[in-house]
């Protein structure tokens, strides 16, 4: 008896020792795991952009927490009831699987567990005997490394849904236009029969024989399926298209101001030339944080460079620098904002340059000269300051001026004589709405101190002083602005600022050609101040006073508030609605969509009529910076 249990004791060694040996020669083969798209999310982990795999398969890492509990649910209790308990194979589900099998002549019924079907979808191969019996090895093998609920995030990655839909995010995403987080019963029953058959059970190609399967699984009626794929989330898509490579990337976008800003900007481009395009920027003012990033409109549009970040794009800022000539004249105590200086015809040297109107406005303060943006002043104090002085301070500050080959720095600086992008030039405004610190853009959340010194708080916020002034056609308080047109109307710039926010805009044509007209007033400007409009208020210099228990009772009673519709409200799409709003100073601005409703600046409300089903975001702005928001969806 001794020796019997020695014997077997031994064989039993002998045996682990060779799985174990087998195991380490043989580790599971997980590259199709790691193989995924990205997806983008945002500053709050809302999804802005799903990007495929490499082999262009729209495939992303999912676990049991990213999916609805009715997923895991129907699918255990419909694939594999023992899921929890077995070691990986049912041996009574594969002693069935045979005789159906044996009696048909051929593989009817695999009999497979989900740890099974989870070692084929990592090594996919024919159905044979062979395949099943690797697949079988497979499965102790993964259920010895990994926890049923790992087990289980394979098969929600993996699994096929028709086409090149791999895994249960993009099988929702595609067919429902849903986080899989959010499916209900019938949707989860219908995720959970399509991989049986995948292009068999398209829903778009088969939509019948998709039904009746989920039906099966759901055993009820679960109504019509989806006949037709939807797009996947692809905003920002410039911005982001260098991101792809994690399983999931944190940006700091806040997609509701994204989508808000692609369609203001799409809505824009279809009344403008052809071939013109424009990009749009949002930082936070503090952070440097991108808050939203649109090129072209968000279309593919080849003629407009829709596939390419504009934001990115080196072009001719015009009188947009202007204001740092001014910050470093009045740092070094050439100029301050009520200095005289004169806008009269002068050479300097060879260069003898001109006013936009061709024009001369004789002798002026030096605020009112950088508000005007006259060209004299601003090349005389470039010249007391030293170009080569005023180039490099730029450089130190993170911007990455372009001169032309062999060139070096000098007066037609200050005129727009070089080349920058939207975003250095962003980045360079946030100084001035801050404390004068560097810090460029970032669209990742990194915690990456702001640079050094760059202009002096004193200077920044004199020119921040300078530059705040209202907006043509506009109520909007407290806001500071410049704008910018180079040499041929070939850029239309428009750069603004108050204490939470910088917004960077450019409109021209991508391949450098003259946009007729174009003038950064006329056609930058006022898609500046849309997008103010879309932002939360945040004037450039709101005083701060302490209040009694009376008045601060008193003022949360006047505060600016809309009462109708509330926040989430339902609403029917047969007829007008009234958007009503108590509180604040008169004049109201009500928008839908970031878009201004026409209204009597006397009332309190106005009658707006739904365009199509779907959700809005309605907005009421006051004559002090006071806004109120909500969300609401039309049926």
């Amino acid at each position: 008896m001794k020796r019997w249990l020695a014997r077997f004791g031994c064989a039993v060694l002998v045996l682990t020792g060779a799985m174990l040996a087998l195991d380490r020669m043989f580790p599971p083969n997980l590259s199709r795991l790691a193989t995924t798209g990205t997806e983008i999310l945002d500053r709050h982990g809302r999804t802005v952009a799903l990007l495929p795999a490499p082999s262009g398969v729209w495939r992303f890492r999912t676990t049991v927490d990213d999916v609805a509990a009715v997923m895991l649910d129907t699918l255990v209790r419909t694939e594999d009831r023992h899921f929890w308990h077995h070691p990986g194979v049912n041996p009574l589900s594969l002693l069935r699987a045979s005789i159906q099998d044996l009696r048909a002549g051929r593989i009817v019924s695999g009999g497979s567990t989900l740890t099974m079907q989870a070692a084929r979808l990592l090594e996919p191969r024919p159905r044979t005997v062979r395949s099943k019996v690797i697949e079988i090895a497979r499965a102790l093998q993964l259920e010895a490394h990994f926890s049923k609920r790992e087990i289980l995030g394979i098969w929600l990655s993996l699994a096929p849904y028709g086409g090149n839909l791999e895994g249960t995010r993009a099988g929702s995403m595609a067919w429902f236009g849903a986080s899989p987080r959010n499916l209900d019963a019938a949707q989860a029953a219908l995720l959970v029969a399509i991989p049986r058959r995948p292009e068999a059970l398209r829903p778009d190609r088969h939509p019948d024989a998709a039904r009746r399967s989920r039906d099966r699984v759901l055993a009820a009626d679960g109504g019509e399926v989806p006949r037709a794929r939807l797009p996947f989330p692809r905003h920002a898509r410039q911005a982001v298209a260098g991101l792809a490579g994690p399983a999931r990337v944190t940006t700091t976008l806040d997609l509701p101001l994204q989508f808000a800003l692609e369609r203001l900007a799409s809505e824009r481009l279809r009344r403008m030339p052809e071939r013109a395009s424009m990009a749009l920027l949002v930082l936070d003012a503090r952070t440097r944080e991108i808050r939203a990033a649109v090129s072209g409109g968000e279309t593919m549009n080849e003629a407009r460079a829709g596939a390419l970040d504009l934001t990115r794009a080196v072009r001719s800022p015009g009188s947009a620098m202007k204001p740092f000539i001014y910050a470093m004249a009045f740092e070094d105590g050439i100029a301050g904002p009520e200095t005289q200086v004169e806008d009269l015809p002068r050479r300097f040297g060879t260069y003898a340059p001109e006013d936009f109107d061709r024009g001369f406005a004789g002798g002026v303060t030096a605020g009112e000269a950088l508000r005007r943006s006259l060209n004299l002043p601003a090349v005389a104090l470039l010249e007391q300051i030293g170009p080569g002085r005023y180039a490099a301070r730029m450089k130190q500050a993170g911007a990455g001026l372009r001169l032309p080959p062999g060139a070096a720095p000098s007066l037609p600086l200050a005129l727009g004589g070089v080349g920058i992008t939207l975003r250095d030039l962003t980045g360079l405004y946030a100084a001035l709405a801050t404390d004068g610190a560097a810090g460029g853009p970032r669209l990742l959340p990194e915690r990456v101190a702001r640079g050094g010194p760059f202009l002096q708080p004193r200077a920044a916020e004199a020119i921040a002083s300078v530059l705040t002034q209202p907006f043509p056609d506009s109520f909007l308080p407290g806001i500071a602005w410049k704008t910018g047109t180079s040499w041929g109307g070939r850029d239309a710039w428009a750069l603004g600022f108050d204490r939470a926010h910088v917004v960077g805009v450019w409109v021209g044509r991508p391949d450098g050609t003259p946009l007729p007209g174009a003038t950064g007033r006329g056609l930058a400007l006022p898609l500046l101040a849309r997008v103010f409009e879309v932002l939360p208020a945040a004037p450039r210099d709101r005083p701060v006073t302490a209040k009694t228990p009376v008045a601060a009772a008193a003022s949360s009673a006047n505060a600016l508030r809309l009462l109708f519709p509330p926040p989430n409200a339902v609403l029917s799409g047969d007829g007008p609605v009234t958007l009503r709003a108590m509180g604040g100073r008169r004049p109201l601005t009500f928008m839908v969509n970031g878009a201004p409703l026409g209204t009597d600046p006397a009332r309190r409300e106005v009658s707006w009529v739904p365009t199509a089903p779907g959700f809005y975001r309605l907005t009421v702005l006051d004559a002090e910076g006071g806004v109120a928001r909500a969300g609401v969806r039309v049926k």
